[in-house]
């Protein structure tokens, strides 16, 4: 079980796709524009990632070594099949605005990576957790990341028609928050903070050791 919860908080720590291993920045930075959108890019990117990750993990004896990137790539976008259909029948303005971002999941390489370096490799419960950590892991950052772009940018963070948190009036959004350059100089400002944090309590542990 202390195994399991080491994997599983692994993908939201120290070696967090976005923070640390910097991988799915493309998808992170076109969507983050919507806290909504954000949402449901976090879920979906979890479901696939959790999914994916057991189904190889499962199969991993029976996939030959010469072929298991186009078996990886199969199963990850019949999970995406998946999400692209449910999200197009039950969160249509979702799906409008995730547009492409969706069917890209097949080739993102936080999914293909952790089933190359992982899923291939462990158990299923491990690779479960794996999933289940780095999807956790990704989906914090982006939600979060997305709420402030929005919020500054637009001046009200909004949920299905539903304000969430406002700016006064007086507050005139700079749209380069939306767009991206803002999104990198914003993306700088949270790595900077993310090593701040992690140096900090690295040096913490060491005192306390």
């Amino acid at each position: 079980m202390r195994r399991l919860l080491q994997t599983f908080t692994k993908g939201i720590t120290r070696e967090n796709p976005l923070m640390v291993l910097m991988i799915g920045l493309c998808a992170t930075l076109a969507v983050s524009t919507q806290f909504q959108g954000a949402v449901f890019m976090g879920l979906a990117v979890i479901f696939v990632l959790t999914m994916s990750n057991t189904i190889i993990s499962v199969f991993r004896r029976f996939i030959p070594v010469e072929v298991r990137i186009p078996m990886f790539i199969v199963v990850i976008a019949s999970f995406v099949t998946i999400v692209d259909l449910v999200m197009k029948a039950f969160v249509p303005s979702v799906y409008a605005f995730l547009g492409i971002w969706i069917p890209l999941i097949v080739v993102n390489c936080i999914i293909l990576g952790r089933a190359e370096a992982f899923a291939y490799h462990n158990g299923v419960l491990q690779s479960i957790a794996d999933g289940l950590g780095m999807g956790v892991g990704y989906s914090l950052v982006i939600v979060l990341f997305a709420f402030v772009r929005e919020l500054f940018g637009s001046g009200a963070v909004k949920f299905f028609g539903v304000t969430l948190l406002a700016l006064p009036s007086w507050y005139a959004p700079p749209a380069v928050v939306l767009l991206f350059p803002g999104a990198f100089v914003l993306y700088g400002l949270y790595l900077a903070a993310w090593r701040r944090f992690v140096t900090r309590q690295g040096r913490e542990g060491g005192e306390c050791a």
